[in-house]
């Protein structure tokens, strides 16, 4: 199956709600605000967010029977693509402790508490969120219960592209307390509602957006959670995150047309409200926090060493023949997979190898390259479809962007060099390429077509890199917050990447060539951060950076020579 954010629009073609609430239970001690919290959030929906009366469910007291629930939430199950659904349930929940932890339930109308049999399990419902094809699913639980069970916590603090967000699958829960916290059925900050809804209520209406107007779950589970756990009528903790993908349910945004284009991906960067989270043991963020750790004692070399290589082996053997064969059929949708594939398997690689380059010393040089080598060792020469081969390349060009503009960032040219000029990598064809530069630029020329022919791609000038540009930018944030600068970053290490290749190339044959990334584009524009590149090593002669690293000889006036050859490749182009 082909990766769905290939699938996915940059819009919603539906918007659809299940609203429960319950007061009155047959069995159960009543509640005082719950069918109140649930007729306000559905007239928002319908009167505010544009949800069709239509497409909302509302089930409150004796008509949310279990039967009627699980009914009407598996209704869904012919949802769009595109669509969004929102859940909402106002009642009781309940925890029961297992084996592996807590389990949690929701009680419907009709529950007996000493039956779990008529009580819904938290996990039936995520279970059936797979077999429902909408793109974007959000649950508000305002109940406490435990086995959440979340993949990751929201991205709070950070970066996103608003386009790239709409185009990702996702499932997002947000739960008003964890096992064995009562929930403040009233109190809030709204008259007539629990404290949990009332600041939901609020968020929804505005509180929870950015500078630019947009609510996104991320935004608003991040609002909500800081004002329950600080409330001074609230005893509870609200829990949030995602149960699968990495998307974000788009609550409220201006046009997305706006940022429509065709040959240039044109996009919106929005800040996500910072709220504080739990890391999930060996989960990515816990990974990146260790290392972090262990880069902030030299002492520990031998540690990050250990605590790197780990993470190449497991690289290394998620990446074998066995699971990436090079021979058979090669479609478009096979392209797709692998593509997706290699950038789940070398994800937690990819953000150490980040982390190594941003705060890389000296002591660090050896590790960084050896990471970079070690990974190409199942790279040998064989037999197969030129196209597969040419694709195991690819989680070793995304190891040269993280790295890449992880070392511009922090303005550590000496990492930068120490990436591009690694040496003993596999030789993957006839060709003696020296160094890791000399193969990426190889490699992300092989795969031009590749990329040309992904989804949404087909008409870009430069393909790779404006899909690199998007996937790219949400991982590096969560793990070094570069916010806003991460675009200047981006097109300065990929015009570094391609002069430098460009040297080496001049140096063996006299031609002067590097891989064009957006800069291409951007180049005839007023701001071309080509040539604001070249102003700068103007102005800063010898004391700048990637000179100073011991790149192109080590003498600006080379760097000149070479940039201004490039350069009127740059002005030949015909791309406006």
């Amino acid at each position: 199956m082909s990766d769905i954010r290939f699938l996915l629009n940059t819009h919603y073609s539906k918007n659809s709600a299940l609203i429960i609430g319950i007061n009155n239970y047959k069995n159960v001690t009543p509640l005082g605000y719950a069918v109140s919290d649930a007729k306000e959030i559905k007239d928002i929906l319908i009167d505010e967010l544009d949800f069709p009366t239509e497409n909302v469910t509302y089930l409150v007291d004796e008509d949310a029977t279990k039967t009627n629930i699980l009914k009407a939430f598996m209704s869904f199950s012919n949802a769009d693509l595109d669509e969004k659904i929102f859940i909402f349930f106002a009642g009781h929940g309940h925890t029961v402790e297992g084996f592996r932890g807590d389990v949690g339930f929701l009680v419907p109308y009709d529950a007996e508490m000493n039956d779990l049999s008529t009580l819904i399990r938290w996990e039936e419902l995520t279970h059936n969120s797979e077999i429902i094809k909408a793109k974007h699913m959000f649950f508000i639980m305002d109940a406490c219960y435990g086995g959440l069970a979340l993949t990751r916590s929201p991205s709070s603090g950070s970066t996103r592209f608003l386009k790239d967000m709409m185009k990702r699958y996702s499932r997002q829960v947000l739960t008003a307390g964890k096992a064995n916290e009562v929930v403040a059925d009233s109190g809030g900050p709204i008259p007539n509602h629990s404290v949990f809804t009332g600041h939901l209520i609020e968020g929804i209406r505005g509180k929870a957006a950015n500078q630019d107007g947009v609510i996104t779950a991320n935004g608003l589970m991040a609002y909500v959670g800081n004002k329950v756990a600080n409330d001074k009528n609230s005893n509870q903790t609200p829990h949030y995150g995602y149960f699968d993908g990495d998307g974000d349910f788009i609550i409220k945004t201006p046009n997305l047309e706006d940022l429509e284009g065709e040959t240039v991906d044109l996009d919106k960067l929005i800040i996500i409200p910072f709220a504080e989270q739990e890391q999930v043991r060996d989960s990515t963020e816990f990974k990146i926090k260790s290392i972090k750790s262990l880069l902030s004692n030299d002492s520990l070399s031998i540690e990050l060493h250990d605590f790197s290589i780990k993470e190449v082996q497991k690289f290394l053997s998620k990446s074998s023949e066995d699971y990436f064969k090079p021979h058979g059929n090669v479609t478009k949708e096979l392209v797709l997979e692998r593509i997706s594939k290699y950038e789940e398997i070398s994800h937690d690689l990819l953000c150490s190898l980040a982390c190594i380059a941003y705060w890389a010393k000296p002591i660090h040089k050896s590790l960084l390259q050896k990471i970079i080598s070690r990974s190409s060792d199942r790279l040998e020469m064989e037999g197969g479809s030129v196209v597969l081969i040419n694709l195991r390349w690819y989680p070793l060009i995304l190891e040269a962007y993280y790295a890449g503009i992880s070392a511009v960032e922090s303005k550590n040219y000496d990492a930068l060099a120490a990436i591009f000029m690694t040496e003993g990598l596999s030789n993957t064809d006839s060709r003696e390429d020296k160094y890791f530069i000399e193969k990426i630029a190889r490699s992300i020329s092989n795969l031009h077509d590749a990329f040309k022919a992904l989804p949404g791609y087909e008409r870009n000038y430069v393909p790779m890199s404006e899909y690199l540009y998007k996937i790219i930018q949400p991982k590096l944030d969560d793990t070094l917050y570069i916010g806003k600068g991460y675009e200047r970053s981006y097109d300065e290490f990929e015009i570094l990447l391609a002069l430098v290749h460009a040297d080496i190339q001049s140096k063996d044959n006299g031609h002067v060539w590097g891989p064009i990334g957006r800069f291409g584009w951007k180049h005839k524009r007023h701001s071309s951060p080509f040539n604001e590149l070249i102003e700068k090593a103007k102005l800063e002669k010898e004391n700048w950076g990637p000179v100073k690293s011991g790149l192109f000889e080590g003498k600006v006036e080379r760097f000149l020579e070479v940039a201004e050859k490039y350069k009127a490749n740059l002005d030949g182009l015909h791309w406006y």
